[in-house]
């Protein structure tokens, strides 16, 4: 067991332990069998330490495995990366993986295109225990998925096909929707003992962490039951097996498609966003007890394709837009979406029309827009207006 942060002000290594024991992990130094390291992955203090005891452990445990065998591992993480389409991190534990091999994550097929060791580097093979960045899977596979490889191409496919059928018929249910504010009331009604959640984010890491805490949270009257998760943004599968599930849509990091705002505001479906995930559980937990606070909601407005960039000396970065839906205010929130994803929140600095100022620009017509406190704009991002609406909660 690593214990880490041992560089903080307070560190306190015997509560640690103290703790540990209480897990049936007793110290070696408190008489037990655990072999306890403290760390510092700030420093680097003790991860020498650690990796003399790691191999110590593996020799007295004779950890092995065949090289010379199909490739079997796991999912260390995975995230939709900018120019290179799917990523996985695998951790190959046994076999050998090589390139052009293909393989099964879940109900998730690839051909293994390239790989990169830690450093980077493009690699063509990967003995056990080495972990490498993969391209060539069709998808995003959840943190901690097996994978292994397959010889025949066309079986890989229809076993994917099957898994994938599979996972349907187990998440369509057909009941009513639910939205966050009405929750307590309908719990007190006795009409829902089981809160079922669809949760997105933008990396496969803040998805794990916000499952850890939902499932720590202290909510005695009802039972939380997260049917679906995934990473990128929210679109119109989400959205149909909401619906379809009577499910919560939880956003984390990441907003919803242009199709899927669409649906959302067709079928009234509750999706709620955020950004830091306390709040994200603290609203769950609030609105089971009746005391969430008053909603903000984003009103959709306008959205615009930045067509060309400028660089002015006086104006800063101005981008030359298409707005293709909706109209853009001068006084509008707005949202600068890159591949999926929101990277600046703020307004507007200045919105004009040829050289004029003015203050909303309509669908089909072209306008320049400055960000305030933002330079950072590329060809293709979309600029989305919106106005915050507070809707008191319903009991």
């Amino acid at each position: 067991v690593a214990l880490n942060k041992i560089d903080k002000p307070g560190a306190d290594i015997d509560r640690v332990k103290k703790q540990l024991s209480q897990l049936n992990l007793t110290a070696e130094d408190w008489g037990g069998k655990t072999i306890t390291v403290p760390v510092s992955a700030k420093t680097g203090q003790g991860i020498d330490g650690l990796l003399e005891m790691i191999l110590l452990e593996a020799q007295m445990l004779e950890l092995k495995a065949d090289p010379n065998r199909h490739a079997r591992g796991v999912v260390i993480e995975a995230k939709m990366a900018k120019g290179r389409g799917p990523v996985a991190t695998l951790l190959v534990q046994s076999g050998t993986l090589h390139l052009n091999e293909n393989i099964i994550v879940g109900n998730l097929y690839g051909k293994i295109r390239a790989m990169f060791d830690d450093r980077g580097h493009s690699i063509t093979a990967a003995k056990p225990s080495i972990p490498v960045e993969a391209l060539g899977v069709q998808g995003i596979p959840a943190a901690g998925e097996p994978f292994f490889v397959i010889q025949d191409d066309k079986q890989a496919k229809e076993l994917s096909q099957i898994r994938i059928e599979k996972e349907k018929q187990q998440q369509i249910k057909t009941v009513k929707r639910i939205s966050l504010e009405d929750l307590h009331a309908r719990i007190q009604e006795g009409k829902i003992k089981e809160l079922k959640l669809i949760i997105k984010a933008d990396v496969q890491g803040s998805l794990e962490a916000i499952k850890d805490t939902l499932n720590k949270l202290q909510v005695s009257e009802i039972k939380l039951d997260i049917i679906h998760t995934g990473v990128g943004s929210i679109n119109t599968s989400d959205v149909i097996l909401a619906v379809a599930s009577n499910a919560l849509l939880l956003g984390f990091n990441i907003e919803a498609d242009e199709r899927a705002k669409e649906l959302i505001a067709k079928e009234g479906v509750d999706v709620r966003t955020y950004n830091i995930i306390y709040e994200l559980a603290n609203d769950i937990k609030q609105a089971v007890e009746g005391m969430l606070e008053p909603k903000l909601k984003k009103v959709f407005l306008g959205r615009a394709e930045i067509k060309k960039v400028f660089k002015l000396s006086k104006a800063g970065t101005v981008a030359g837009c298409l707005v293709n839906k909706g109209k853009i205010g001068r006084s509008s929130l707005i949202n600068l979406v890159r591949n999926g994803q929101v990277v600046f929140e703020g307004k507007l600095a200045s919105l004009k029309r040829f050289k004029d100022d003015v203050r909303d620009a309509a669908e089909g017509f072209e306008c320049g827009m400055a960000i305030a406190g933002f330079d950072d704009i590329c060809e293709g991002d979309i600029i989305e207006a919106y106005e915050v609406e507070k809707i008191a909660r319903k009991l």
